[in-house]
């Protein structure tokens, strides 16, 4: 699926995340950047031990939620990846809609500052983090919308969605928008 937004697009596609032809990714990181399981996981074993070793020597403090930082993309064939911490959920009652649009924000400033025409991000916050998907499609949708109308770059936001039902989520939150 996809929906234009002035010259910028957002595309939903079913997939592996790693298997992206972008320019940047964006790795639901943990805050201590220490990889994990997950879209984090993966990431980390495509990329190889490179990408810890650069976020360990570039970022020994971590990365406080709801932003993003980038690294090199290690063995990957896209030019940066972007860890962005997204929230865990607590029911809502700690500001994690607030922090889940930051961290999609603060990547797509990421990537305007490095020139990227494309980037792929996945569900943030929606596996071990336990965010609603619903909830999540219609903050991360609306985020990037509202930036890709005030910004240039990127061209392309392209959402990997790993299972049908994240799909079918972020499709009606993105169908909503051209109704």
């Amino acid at each position: 699926m996809k929906v234009h937004f002035g010259i910028s697009r957002i595309e939903l596609v079913p997939g592996d995340i790693a298997q992206q032809q972008v320019d940047a990714i964006v790795n639901a990181a943990n805050a201590q950047l220490a990889g994990g399981g997950g879209v984090d996981g993966a990431i980390h074993r495509a990329a190889g031990p490179t990408v810890m070793e650069e976020t360990r020597t570039r970022y020994p403090l971590g990365c406080p939620t709801g932003d993003a930082v980038a690294t090199g993309a290690g063995k990957l064939t896209v030019k940066f990846l972007f860890h962005a911490v997204g929230p865990i959920w607590r029911g809502g009652r700690e500001q994690e809609a607030d922090l889940l649009r930051s961290a999609h924000r603060r990547s797509l400033q990421l990537a305007a500052k490095h020139d990227c025409a494309s980037i792929a991000f996945p569900a943030l916050s929606t596996g071990a983090y336990r965010f609603p998907v619903d909830l999540a499609a219609e903050n991360a949708l609306d985020e990037t919308r509202t930036f890709l109308l005030t910004h240039p770059d990127p061209l392309i936001v392209r959402f990997v969605l790993f299972d049908a039902g994240t799909y079918a989520a972020f499709a009606r939150v993105l169908d909503g928008f051209i109704q």
